[in-house]
């Protein structure tokens, strides 16, 4: 009967050359508990932050005047505060329901001059000078016109905001859809895929980690001249929003509260990039080993 050793022997042994050299087997390395909770990457980044808020409170102490720099405490309550009696919440629903609407227009016209810029020659060109032409210009310059055009409300709101989403997502989609490589494009032809199957199974989970990219550049962009276009003409429809918020309260000197929105427009860009955008590339591009 073979000894059971034998076979765990056996399976250690790399054989090299000629055979006379064994690699000794590798030992495992036990991870430590607080090996394990820094390869958390929440803990990590929770640290970062807590970093920066020390530094934030020695900074503003340090300082010793709240009208120049609030403290991080002061500037919690005054954010809890607003939550509490509605203020930030309201404010932060007038920006974003404007925000969202904006940047839904924006993406379909993006996808429309892509598609357009994919399918011909003359709408590549075509995508490609506007791209050029347009992509440098900030969408904030655009704030006379926008008034000129449709006066105080919402409307220039949503014009400034489509064109800071337009040309940032256009150009990644179109750069995401020219990058597939044609070795996928042959697979998806040898399967005898075409027209929309072609599109949706090859084209576009090879094209999606720049598409996805463009987004999260469009929702920046766009969330920054939000903010932008309200400290100029923030009053829409008889309520201001989170950028008229900071503006009024800095002309009545109320820094903390300044602070507090600021660090409202902060908070939601964490839970914007963190929850949304992450949740898509965990459930789409990484699922499908187009991302580490």
């Amino acid at each position: 009967m073979p000894d059971p050793g034998e076979d765990v022997v056996l399976r250690r042994k790399i054989m090299a050359g000629s055979g006379s050299d064994v690699v000794p087997p590798i030992a495992a390395k036990r991870v430590s508990i607080l090996e394990r909770v820094y390869g958390v990457s929440a803990v990590r980044k929770g640290a970062v932050l807590a970093l920066l808020a020390l530094a934030w409170e020695l900074c503003a102490r340090a300082t010793n005047n709240e009208l120049l720099l609030p403290t991080f405490v002061q500037t919690n309550l005054a954010f809890i505060n607003g939550v509490i009696d509605g203020e930030i919440p309201l404010r932060v629903w007038t920006s974003l329901r404007v925000l969202l609407v904006g940047y839904a227009i924006g993406i379909a016209l993006a996808a429309a001059l892509t598609a357009f810029g994919v399918v011909s020659r003359i709408g590549r060109d075509f995508l490609e000078t506007l791209t050029a032409m347009f992509q440098p210009l900030p969408a904030i310059a655009l704030l006379p016109i926008a008034l000129l055009w449709f006066g105080l409300g919402d409307l220039s709101l949503l014009f400034v905001i489509v064109h800071s989403v337009l040309w940032a997502v256009a150009l990644n989609m179109h750069s995401g859809f020219q990058s597939v490589s044609e070795t996928l494009r042959m697979v998806g032809r040898n399967y005898g895929l075409t027209g929309v199957a072609f599109v949706r199974r090859i084209l576009l989970p090879a094209a999606l980690p720049s598409i996805l990219t463009g987004l999260k550049i469009g929702w920046a962009f766009a969330w920054r001249t939000l903010i932008a276009s309200e400290l100029v003409f923030g009053v829409s429809s008889g309520s201001g929003g989170l950028g008229w918020y900071i503006y009024e309260n800095k002309n009545e000197l109320e820094i903390s509260k300044v602070f507090a929105g600021l660090f409202t427009v902060v908070l939601i860009g964490l839970v914007v990039e963190n929850l949304i955008f992450k949740t898509i590339e965990r459930r789409t591009v990484r699922v499908w080993g187009m991302q580490n």
